[in-house]
């Protein structure tokens, strides 16, 4: 369109008193919700002027626009933060709110959600606490750990001690391990914002204990290890494990008298072995303090199974000067989250038994025998609900995932359930489980069929709800 033609195009945008005029037949509303809702149409207004200054154009009216910005306006009084379906069978579902919590851990934070409570007080002391305590001492008795801290994320934990430990010094860190993780987190701007000097050593694909001997000086506060979570470097690689950098700082320190640390960032974090249910090769927290870090920080929310919080581990006295930081008070955890995470701490003392309590390690370690029995009782249940005729059914074997960065490229066998729709069409239906269903149900397209993986379907009722949303989307097109 030519500046004229905008020019008219914008002329015949509805005012928006004469919107609102429409909308007071249709939806009345309070006083005090008709600046919510005077402001939804200067929106959908906007929109179109927008549109049309793009040189497009959009058909409206006055009633179009009350329309949309009805919608608007109710969608201000629903949840946008809700429960879903995973039947994806990605365990770690970034997108999806990463681990779900366990029963136990959901009833800790109901019961500190009732009322008050001792977020920073001490029973036994009759004063007050403090809020680490909570969690730290469960920490400790599982990683072995003198002392530790939760804090609202890894990201926060890993800039926590760059700044106390390494601001306007140097920090070793090899070229392989400059990882990127979502959201901008790259280890070379954490370390900037971190006031750290940055020293790679190595190559991309080979980085030798010598590499990090030869680097290490008067002004080196740390080697910092970062564990590759979320990828995997694979064929002519060699990285320096924990030992050999605990030997390289010790001979430093024994020579110089000068103290360099060793931490790992672990990133996503197992108090588990997980090797003894397939071929996941992860480290421990307890075994990377065992062979020499002075410090490892993790993720909550990830293998650990529990709420969105990073933890650091280690000695009294670097945990301690972690807890002086300033850094400290402005990522500390909330009473919600220390609620959770302590719950699920809880639950990995009680051992093997923390497999079947904690849902992402339940999920993770499950065989897929196991899994394929409950694929066919999901075939029975879609089979039972949807009209005759609809669909066509089959279990196949599949691979799940643990994702959220975690277990770069290890494949979890499993089976699911194949749905290929013979009517309809497959993106409408996928559309329909999402968009219209109470819950909604998140699968997966593939060759043109739906997948609807076990795995991550946590009980009988999520199945049900499967099945009832292939039903209600297969009757709407008998209607």
């Amino acid at each position: 369109m030519d500046n004229e033609q905008i020019s008219t195009q914008l002329k015949k945008l509805p005012q928006v008193e004469e919107v609102l005029r429409i909308v007071d037949t249709v939806l009345p509303q309070e006083q005090d919700q008709r600046k919510l809702l005077a402001d939804a149409v200067r929106s959908e207004i906007g929109l179109l002027r927008t549109a049309i200054l793009a040189g497009e154009t959009p058909e409206f009216s006055a009633q179009t626009v009350a329309q949309q910005a009805c919608r608007r306006f109710d969608n201000l009084f629903n949840r946008s933060l809700r429960r879903v379906i995973n039947a994806t069978g990605v365990v770690i579902h970034t997108n999806l709110g990463r681990s779900v919590m366990a029963p136990a851990a959901i009833e800790a934070v109901n019961d500190v959600m009732k009322g008050y409570s001792t977020l920073e007080y001490s029973v036994d002391d009759m004063a007050r606490g403090s809020r680490h305590s909570h969690c730290e001492r469960l920490l400790c008795a599982l990683t072995g750990a003198e002392a530790a801290i939760a804090v609202n994320n890894n990201a926060a934990a890993v800039v926590l001690v760059l700044s106390e430990f390494a601001e306007g010094r140097e920090a070793i860190v090899s070229r392989g391990e400059l990882i990127e993780l979502g959201e901008s987190f790259r280890i070379p701007e954490i370390m900037a914002q971190s006031h750290a000097h940055m020293v790679e050593v190595g190559t991309t694909n080979k980085t030798h204990a010598h590499d990090y001997a030869r680097a290490v000086n008067e002004e080196t506060a740390m080697m910092l290890k970062v564990h590759k979570s979320n990828y995997r470097i694979v064929g002519f690689t060699q990285e320096v494990e924990l030992g050999e950098l605990r030997a390289v700082a010790d001979n430093h320190e024994k020579e110089t008298g000068q103290r360099v640390l060793v931490y790992e960032d672990q990133g996503s974090g197992s108090f588990v072995k997980l090797d003894r249910y397939g071929n996941f090769a992860e480290p421990t927290v307890a075994e990377s303090l065992a062979n020499g870090a002075d410090l490892v920080s993790f993720s909550g929310d990830k293998l650990l199974g529990g709420p969105q919080c990073g933890i650091i581990c280690g000695s009294k006295e670097l945990i301690g000067r972690l807890k002086k930081n300033p850094w400290a008070r402005i990522v500390r955890l909330d009473k919600m989250t220390l609620a959770a995470l302590e719950g699920t701490l809880q639950l990995y003392m009680q051992g093997a038994d923390a497999v079947d309590s904690i849902p992402t390690v339940r999920m993770l370690s499950e065989s897929a025998d196991t899994v394929r029995v409950r694929a066919e009782r999901l075939q029975e249940l879609v089979e039972a609900a949807v009209p005759a005729g609809c669909v066509e059914t089959k279990i196949v074997e599949e691979i799940s995932r643990a994702g959220g960065g975690s277990l770069p490229m290890y494949d979890i066998d499993t089976y699911a359930l194949e749905i290929t729709p013979l009517v309809g069409d497959v993106q409408d239906c996928e559309a329909h489980l999402i968009k219209k269903c109470p819950v909604p149900i998140v699968a997966r397209i593939s060759r043109g069929t739906i997948i609807c993986d076990p795995r991550t379907l946590l009980d009988d009722e999520e199945m049900q709800a499967v099945a009832q949303g292939f039903k209600a989307y297969f009757e709407t097109l008998q209607a």
